[in-house]
């Protein structure tokens, strides 16, 4: 009877994850989509705790109790603009939690097996009683789980780790590698197989080869990350989106839980084609980001002519009250000063005096994917005037003004123009093409991926100097 409810729940909760992964593809049935996702995670967790082979339930809830509260508090003080290093943090947690069931795994497989050796009398319970009737090649079989399950994992929490520095600030955006480069990477990975033999074949202590494996997964994850550029993070949040759920399922198989090892699937294959649809929208190769990044070995930038000129918000003002068709980029510099709400009222205002106002969102604007369209829905801007890039470059030689909100490199120029440019090749915004472009950003520095931008210094683009926020509030009085 437990086996039944269990296996139903289970059922019940993939499919309502699948509902959920399904519905987060729109705007507009995004919120939905999150109950789905909560109620089947809820499902997953009552039907675990009840199931066969269930115990400690004292401790399981107040375990639950405190990480609950931990996750309510964090949720309530994180910022919308945080969001982004808030996921790589939870990237994190999966993949540690994937090193912890491994060793219990391995510690509770010895046991087992030492009893068993000693032709003990015991009635194992739990986790052990499922290992104590395992046969030889499920228990090799199990070897490789534990195995995948530690490294993989090891590699996503460092991972996971540097991407939160990286993303939050902390941590300098240009890739960096220690003297070896790619050749230590390899190294470690040659030497964790190596290990994973070893620990495999049973020669020597298991737990020393595990702790060595996942030392080396440790060294990985960071130095693999440490060495891809800030303008490749939205690539490196999905993929470790994947890895996470590579881990879970690795957890899944090790416990024989079949709903992680279906949820681990259902995330690690989004989180690769997520992956695969940000390189495709930056002309990358999947492969490179990984091997490095932006900001490699290129040859000399082309020089940059021109000034940059600076403008006030009367000028600003004076164009936008002129104009006809406006376009407005938002980028994560419009995230930091939280600025979405007053673009929204200048959306609002520059609407009803009749203009046509649309927004044009890069797939890698801010620093995860969709991290613009959510900033934008939370301010309540409507779903229908915000535009990806595809649906909206062809039409800006017909936009009278560009104004442009802490972006930089998804509409730089040199993309196109400049094949010794790091980001040479990948797809941008032609904001340059519109007959007036107006840059707000808080000073002369440089993009995410840490190159100069030729748009700003061309004839029909100004700069509108200061916090993103205070520069849109002050055009707001301007406006007819």
């Amino acid at each position: 009877m437990e086996y039944g409810f269990t296996t139903a729940a289970y059922v019940v909760a993939a499919i309502l994850f699948i509902l959920s992964l399904g519905g987060l593809s729109g705007q507009e049935s995004a919120k939905r989509a999150i109950w789905y996702g909560i109620v089947g995670m809820a499902l997953a967790v009552l039907a675990t705790l009840f199931g066969p082979g269930a115990g400690n339930w004292l401790l399981s809830i107040v375990m639950i109790a405190i990480g609950g509260a931990i996750g309510w508090v964090v949720a309530k003080r994180v910022q919308m603009t945080e969001m982004p290093q808030l996921v790589a943090a939870m990237h994190s947690l999966v993949g540690l939690a994937a090193v912890f069931v491994g060793f219990n795994a391995q510690i509770e497989l010895g046991r087992v097996l030492r009893i068993k050796a000693e032709a003990a009398a015991h009635e194992f319970q739990g986790f052990a009683a499922v290992l104590a009737h395992k046969t030889p090649a499920e228990i090799a079989m199990l070897k490789i789980e534990v195995f995948l399950g530690i490294f993989i994992g090891a590699v996503t929490f460092t991972g996971s780790v540097v991407a939160f520095g990286k993303l939050a600030g902390r941590v300098d955006g240009k890739p960096k590698k220690l003297p070896g480069g790619h050749m230590l990477n390899a190294g470690a990975l040659a030497l964790s197989i190596l290990f994973g033999i070893l620990y495999f074949t049973g020669t020597g202590p298991a737990l020393f080869w595990l702790l060595l494996i996942t030392l080396l997964a440790f060294f990985i994850g960071y130095h693999l990350i440490m060495g891809i550029g800030g303008a490749d993070m939205p690539v490196v949040v999905s993929m470790l989106n994947s890895y996470s759920g590579w881990a879970a399922a690795m957890i899944g198989f090790t416990l024989s839980n079949d709903l992680l090892i279906v949820t681990g699937a259902l995330v690690g294959s989004s989180g690769a084609i997520l992956s695969y649809i940000m390189c495709k929208a930056m002309n990358r190769h999947f492969v490179s980001v990984i091997l490095g990044g932006f900001g490699g070995d290129t040859g000399p930038a082309a020089e940059i002519e021109g000034e940059q000129v600076a403008i006030d918000a009367d000028g600003v003002a004076a164009a936008l009250n002129d104009a006809d068709s406006v376009v407005i980029v938002p980028g994560y510099g419009m995230a930091v000063a939280q600025a979405q709400g007053a673009v929204s009222e200048l959306v609002r205002k520059m609407r009803a005096a009749g203009k046509e106002v649309r927004f044009a969102i890069h797939p890698v604007a801010g620093r995860l994917p969709g991290h613009m369209n959510v900033l934008l829905a939370e301010a309540k801007v409507p779903y229908d005037i915000v535009l990806e890039m595809d649906e909206i470059n062809d039409d800006f030689p017909d936009t009278d003004v560009v104004i442009i909100i802490g972006s930089n490199d998804i509409v730089n120029p040199a993309a196109q123009d400049d094949p010794n440019s790091p980001i040479a090749g990948m797809p941008v915004l032609e904001v340059w093409k519109a007959k007036q472009v107006f840059v707000s950003k808080r000073g002369q520095g440089t993009g995410y991926s840490g190159i100069e931008n030729p748009l700003f210094f061309k004839e029909n683009t100004r700069m509108f100097y200061g916090d993103a926020k205070d520069s849109v509030n002050k055009l707001l009085p301007l406006l007819d």
